[in-house]
């Protein structure tokens, strides 16, 4: 079983370049189908539910084409089957965008109810409103989400609440569907942006995404394009956040500052220099932070997707802070993990209250998801002594060589795949 070791005491230290965006890319590649003509993407982050879904799509017959580590060609004109396994989806659930791409073009989806990451529910229900608005008929049975229509029409919907998948998938069905369809009270994050632009790439007629209203007229087909992933502000963040914790100076590249705002924020708040450039942020971090509080909130509030990150650096802030989790009712249980690391932390409900020490100490840990894996090893690289973070698995999902990145900035950390080569981390550490 692969683990992180890592020997925490360095300040982390340099430039180091942010990929594409994980979730947008996800959805990007699903409305790739959605023409018979060869779609080429890049600035694709090379990481696990990347590579799942492409499987996906191949495996329901669309010739899947990898250039290089980052791009791939993509053509739907292949495609022969609308049923998307549970293979799949247990392993990335946003293999439930093939839903809207496949009703969207085919008008007939077959998708397993989805999986993914232990956070908390996500229920898709807003998504399965969307799709009968439009006039599909949704069903569940065996396990399956089924949704057929022989017209899709254009609809006004508004969701009951924010949601980023439930966005992202109606408005894929709905950009071939007749006429106009109008979506309010909409996700405004920028891959929800990131999708709509790529769509429009392809002949469809979208507006208003990033808003609070989406106006969707629809088109009889797409053609082909050429369309790069915008940067991953989770992955920047993240970044941030390990300079916050080990009092280092890290400047993200390739970066959208103004996705930042409210990260850049609340580095600001706990007492970081903050320097931003056209597509570069430096973050520095001078002495014991400072102690604030929290709410994740959708975009572009504070994100979910950086809640565990501060949790980490606000656990060597100086005083007592608070985070309030709105979005997703499991993302506290990182902190019984960090309490093993020497943090004094309590979570009710979906509050959590860190009182601040001085310095936290290494410990054997599990990833019990996606960003709070990358939280602990932060945790680990500020700690004092051998961290070892165990089902790292859930970290390949998201980031694309972690761990050498973190090198490049002094990190110590190791990938090891048995006790003889974690040995030989502690003898070369000692």
């Amino acid at each position: 079983m692969e683990q992180y070791m890592i020997k925490g005491g360095n300040p982390l230290v340099g430039e180091v370049e942010i990929g594409g965006a994980k979730n947008a890319a996800l959805a990007i590649l699903a409305a790739a189908i959605m023409t018979d003509e060869t779609v080429l993407v890049d600035n694709l982050p090379d990481v696990n539910d990347v590579n799942v879904m492409l499987e996906a799509i191949s495996e329901i017959g669309a010739m899947v084409q990898r250039v290089d580590r980052h791009t791939v060609k993509i053509n739907g004109s292949t495609i022969s089957d609308f049923n998307i396994e549970y293979d799949y989806i247990k392993k990335i659930r946003a293999s439930y965008y093939l839903l809207g791409a496949l009703l969207g073009k085919y008008k007939h989806a077959e998708v397993a109810l989805p999986g993914g990451c232990n956070i908390g529910s996500r229920p898709i229900d807003q998504h399965l409103k969307g799709f009968r608005a439009l006039g599909a008929d949704v069903d569940i049975e065996y396990g399956k989400i089924v949704a057929e229509s022989e017209h899709l029409r254009g609809t006004h919907l508004y969701f009951d609440v924010v949601s980023v998948g439930a966005t992202i998938n109606v408005m894929m069905a709905a950009a071939m569907a007749d006429g106009v369809t109008i979506m309010e009270n909409v996700a405004k994050e920028p891959h929800v942006v990131d999708v709509a632009n790529f769509l429009n790439s392809m002949g469809a007629n979208i507006r208003g995404a990033g808003t609070d209203i989406i106006r969707i007229r629809g088109v009889q087909s797409l053609h082909r394009t050429e369309y790069s992933i915008i940067p991953d502000q989770i992955e920047a963040g993240t970044f941030m956040f390990a300079a916050a914790a080990t009092k280092g100076d890290v400047t993200v590249m390739n970066v959208i500052p103004k996705h930042l705002d409210a990260t850049l924020s609340k580095l600001i708040d706990i007492g970081c220099e903050v320097e931003e450039f056209d597509d570069a942020v430096r973050v520095v971090a001078k002495g014991r932070l400072r102690s604030t509080q929290v709410k994740t909130l959708p975009y572009p509030g504070y994100p979910t997707d950086m809640q565990p990150q501060i949790g980490v650096a606000l656990a060597l802030a100086r005083g007592t802070s608070t985070i309030t989790e709105s979005i997703f009712e499991n993302r506290f249980k990182y902190l019984a993990e960090l309490a093993r690391m020497g943090a004094r932390v309590k979570a009710e409900g979906n509050s959590a209250t860190i009182e601040g020490v001085d310095i936290l100490s290494g410990a054997r840990v599990s990833a019990p998801d996606l960003r709070a894996g990358a939280a602990l090893c932060i945790a680990g690289l500020a700690a004092d002594g051998i961290t070892i973070v165990d089902d790292i698995v859930y970290i390949q999902r998201g980031y694309e060589r972690f761990e050498e990145k973190l090198r490049s900035l002094g990190g110590v950390i190791e990938k090891v795949t048995n006790e003889k080569e974690a040995q030989k981390f502690r003898l070369k550490v000692s």
